[in-house]
């Protein structure tokens, strides 16, 4: 049997404040932190959620700098932004602050200096990238070079984002600092480290035995970090913008953001509650649960418990349900591309919506791999659901009330069979929501609340109150009271997951909020109760706002496309003679296969007019399937100087154009001729 609790402590991953919050954002943490939070307060249960923007890191820095403000200037214009757009969606927050707060710099330093103190740090000397014009060490993100896998000119010192490779700085080929645009040099520099190999026997037993519960991409990415055995990890760097490390020898350094961050839940809580708080964190009888996206998995399932245990104090999380990755239109959302919606642009151009983005999100959750948003399964979820279902039946009710009983809760007449079997299919439905939200799983949770919805349709369609009304009023009172009480019913079950139409129905009900408890119970709306305004709860989305949508997105597109395109400088110019020496000719393809042993290499046996011929080409990533080939007609030169490679004699050069992203496309004839053809 589950421990029980006397309190739950919730948080949600603090948003990055360098841009403002998307639906990836939405669907992976806020929307079910918030549901989660709304649940627990209708149950009674003593609640708290936290949340704040992290205002700390390299990013920040990089965004400042290429806009000509302050970090300061960055995280204040999207703390705002963010934070009103939450308040705007509903997500209720008891409170959300900052990482750049005084209380927050105390308390992560404090936090710090307590580890320092006792000893749970190491100290490590190592060779950093410096840019000596700029006299400042420099982070992965403000080196470029050439990515030694595809040669790409542009990679930074953590990854390529053409070939999507990981990478260190000294990875690279020809680095340059973005500073100063000069070569850095290697430098000593101190840091401290948190020695999480020295954790790794009580984090597996913790984790692997004591946790099996945790949904299943929690447990494995888990499972995967500890197999490969945990390596000390560095909580601090040289940097001017972060919390200052405040020891000895920590001059010009910062707390690294990983560590900063994750702090911010326990300062903000000290905001809240400044003489309550330690309850909060530190008492047994609180259950601590963090809601974040899969990326941070790491960082709350394993290094962050591992401060805190190395603490001493505090207490460590009961669970943390993350949630995979949203994708967009079938790709990858991507700030950088504004490949996105934006929270406050939906708000703005979808006012009065929040629902039906919140239950879109919902229904489409990536709990446990990822998933896809779409706009029309966005008007498809609103149209054929909360409207033709949770709104349908809503009206229904009401307007037959309002028509056959002046607009008060008739009174409940002799029950039949089929009466008490629509009750019992109702009251099931509280044990089954209830079971899937405990077990945070949100997306089942809901389907299984609108259920409630398609049970009140069904009734109401088999009951027919619209005929009993000709020939017995008594019937047609008991059927429409049983369906007050489900449209009652759904105010409680939606309050979770559609706050907003909650309000509503309660203000259609003409009644104050119930409890969680009282869900099931078919006495809520008394005898002669007199009903509020009925309303439409949804509308219809028509055809026209969705095409807006998605052609907003094809623009963005395009531009992305024209943005990116960039041909190459012309070469310097040359006399015609030198062209003439080329002999470029048409080859037709008869073998084409890969080297074995290297990765980028293709050979090609061609039929060039004369004879037979061997040519290896490094395209091989571009043509996984070399077989299909052959039969092809390629351009290649002719006359270069044949050279060995791997062990082959290359007879040549293939010719292919490279494409903006970096990929390589042969060049071919548009029709047929004859191989050994020379191109002039």
């Amino acid at each position: 049997m589950s421990k029980q609790f006397k309190r739950t402590l919730i948080t949600s991953a603090l948003p990055y404040a360098n841009g403002p919050v998307h639906i990836g954002h939405l669907a992976g943490v806020y929307v079910p932190a918030d549901i989660y939070a709304r649940y627990s307060r209708l149950k009674g249960k003593e609640v708290l959620f936290i949340g704040g923007s992290d205002e700390h890191g390299i990013p920040i820095t990089i965004k400042a700098r290429n806009e000509g403000v302050t970090p300061q200037d960055i995280v204040d214009r999207y703390h705002a932004l963010i934070k009103d757009s939450f308040e705007r969606f509903g997500i209720s927050f008891d409170v959300y602050s900052r990482t750049t707060s005084e209380i927050h710099k105390k308390t992560a330093s404090d936090f710090f200096k307590t580890l320092y103190e006792k000893g749970e740090f190491i100290e490590q000397t190592s060779e950093q990238y410096f840019d000596e014009e700029a006299q400042q060490f420099l982070a992965d993100r403000y080196i470029t070079g050439e990515c030694p896998h595809c040669h790409n000119e542009k990679a930074y010192g953590d990854q390529c984002e053409q070939c999507g490779t990981s990478l260190s700085a000294t990875d690279l080929i020809n680095p340059k600092s973005t500073l100063s645009g000069s070569a850095p040099v290697m430098k000593a520099t101190k840091h401290w480290y948190l020695p999480l190999d020295q954790h790794e026997s009580w984090l597996r037993q913790w984790i692997l035995e004591d946790h099996k519960e945790w949904k299943s991409n929690v447990y494995g990415q888990c499972k995967s970090w500890l197999d490969l055995g945990l390596q000390p990890r560095a909580v601090s760097r040289d940097l001017d913008w972060g919390v200052p490390v405040p020891v000895e020898g920590g001059e010009g350094k910062v707390l690294y953001v990983w560590f900063d961050a994750p702090i911010g839940y326990i300062s903000n809580t000290k905001e809240l509650l400044p003489n309550d708080w330690e309850k909060w964190w530190k008492d047994e009888e609180t259950k601590l649960v963090h809601f974040i996206g899969k990326d941070n998995i790491v960082f709350h399932c394993i290094v962050f418990p591992a401060m805190l245990k190395a603490e001493g104090s505090f207490i460590l999380p009961e669970n943390v349900p993350a949630n995979e990755f949203l994708n967009l239109e079938g790709d990858k959302i991507s700030t950088s591309r504004n490949w996105a919606v934006w929270l406050h642009e939906y708000l703005d151009e979808f006012p009065g919506k929040e629902d039906v983005l919140r239950y879109t999100l919902t229904a489409n959750a990536p709990e446990t791999k990822d998933n896809d948003f779409t706009w029309r399964d966005f008007q498809a979820r609103n149209n054929n659901e909360l409207v033709a279902v949770l709104g349908n039946f809503i009206n229904r009710a009401l307007v037959l009330t309002q028509k056959y009983f002046n607009n008060s809760v008739p009174a409940v007449g002799e029950l039949t069979d089929y009466d008490r079997e629509t009750i019992a299919e109702v009251q099931k439905v509280k044990e089954a929501v209830e079971q899937n939200l405990e077990n945070y799983h949100f997306r089942e949770a809901q389907k299984e609340a609108m259920n409630l919805a398609r049970i009140g349709n069904k009734y109401l369609a088999d009951t027919e109150p619209w005929k009993t009304a000709k020939t017995d009023m008594s019937r047609t009172a008991t059927i429409l009271n049983l369906s007050l009480q489900m449209v009652a019913n759904l105010a409680i079950v939606c309050e979770p997951f559609l706050p907003f139409s909650a309000k509503k129905i309660y203000s259609f009900i003409n009644t104050d909020k119930f409890d969680w408890e009282q869900l099931g119970n078919f006495n809520l709306l008394p005898e002669g109760h007199e009903l509020g305004k009925a309303e439409l709860l949804f509308e219809k989305i028509e055809d026209e706002v969705i095409e807006k949508q998605v052609q907003k997105l094809l623009d963005t597109k395009k531009a992305n496309e024209e943005k990116e395109y960039k041909a190459k400088p012309i070469k310097e110019n040359i006399v015609f003679d030198d062209f003439t020496k080329l002999d470029i000719r048409v080859g037709t393809v008869l073998e084409c296969e890969k080297v074995p042993k290297a990765d980028k290499l293709l050979r090609f046996l061609l039929d060039d007019g004369i004879g037979k011929r061997t040519i290896l080409s490094g395209i091989a990533a571009y043509y996984p399937n070399p077989e299909e080939l052959v039969g092809k007609q390629v351009c290649f030169i002719a006359n270069l100087e044949p050279r060995k490679l791997r062990g082959i004699m290359s007879e040549g050069m293939i010719l292919s154009a490279e494409n903006a992203d970096g990929t390589l496309s042969l060049i071919q004839t548009s029709k047929e001729v004859k191989p050994g053809s020379q191109v002039n």
